[in-house]
């Protein structure tokens, strides 16, 4: 995205905890903050995910730290949030971007890869809200912003499954926001239609006829880019997003409507 849509100093003085940050719509996520003065903690499971961020920043150079966790479980979340709280010392914005799907029929799907699914993308959620809303009650301010995804409504083909953890990401946002709206604290979901990730652009052979049924559902014909998904994910998580929260808003290219 032009850098003319990059609200200089939006961020400034904001510790930003962005998860699966070494991901495509995780570093435009990253990427964007930076260049909006964030203070940035990345995290990621990748083997080289801290390289990737560095590249991702390159020369905006901002004050950032990595952690190497695991999101699905209870230990991984907690340590992310102590790393932001010794580092920096508090968490204003929360991006809970970490996910990503085993696209399947459903009866192909296995008890392993069933879990793997939610633990992905549902219980990195819970995990990370978990341990960063204390923080963010007491300090009387927070941003959470999920990535949750527009195939919840719409029915995608073969995406039962992610769409069962998806859709408790988007009934986890209506819970939370209702429950700490007077704290100071909002909690927004962003779900994008099919985005071109590099694992998108890579056109992999056994999900090619996928992704045309997928674009052919989206009136403008195309897939989101990432920095059109990390604009509206930085803009709910700004301080001029104050008055909106447990909204679910679609990124879609009219996918689905109202």
């Amino acid at each position: 995205m032009s850098e003319t849509f990059i609200s200089a100093g939006r961020f400034r003085g904001r510790v930003v905890v962005v998860t699966g940050a070494a991901g495509g719509i995780g570093g435009a996520i990253v990427a964007r903050a930076a260049g909006e003065e964030a203070t940035l903690v990345a995290s990621d499971r990748k083997p080289d995910g801290e390289n990737v961020v560095a590249a991702v920043l390159g020369n905006r150079n901002p004050q950032w730290s990595y952690v190497d966790a695991d999101l699905g479980d209870e230990d991984g979340s907690a340590r992310l949030v102590e790393h932001a709280l010794d580092r920096f010392g508090r968490i204003d914005v929360l991006i809970n971007n970490a996910g990503g799907g085993i696209i399947r029929d459903f009866l192909e799907h296995t008890g392993e890869s069933r879990k793997e699914t939610v633990d992905r993308n549902l219980w990195t959620v819970v995990n990370c809200c978990t341990a960063a809303l204390p923080s963010m009650r007491e300090s009387g301010y927070g941003r959470i912003v999920n990535v949750g995804a527009d195939s919840v409504r719409n029915g995608l083909f073969q995406h039962a499954m992610y769409n069962a953890a998806k859709g408790g990401v988007h009934a986890l946002t209506t819970g939370l926001a209702r429950e700490f709206a007077r704290d100071g604290i909002t909690v927004n979901t962003v779900a994008p239609t099919g985005t071109t990730t590099p694992y998108v652009l890579s056109r992999p052979p056994d999900a090619v006829e996928r992704f045309a049924k997928n674009e052919a559902l989206i009136p403008m014909g195309r897939f989101a880019s990432t920095a059109e998904v990390a604009s509206a994910v930085l803009y709910l998580a700004s301080e001029e997003a104050s008055f909106i929260t447990g909204q679910v808003v679609s990124v879609n290219g009219g996918s689905t409507m109202l």
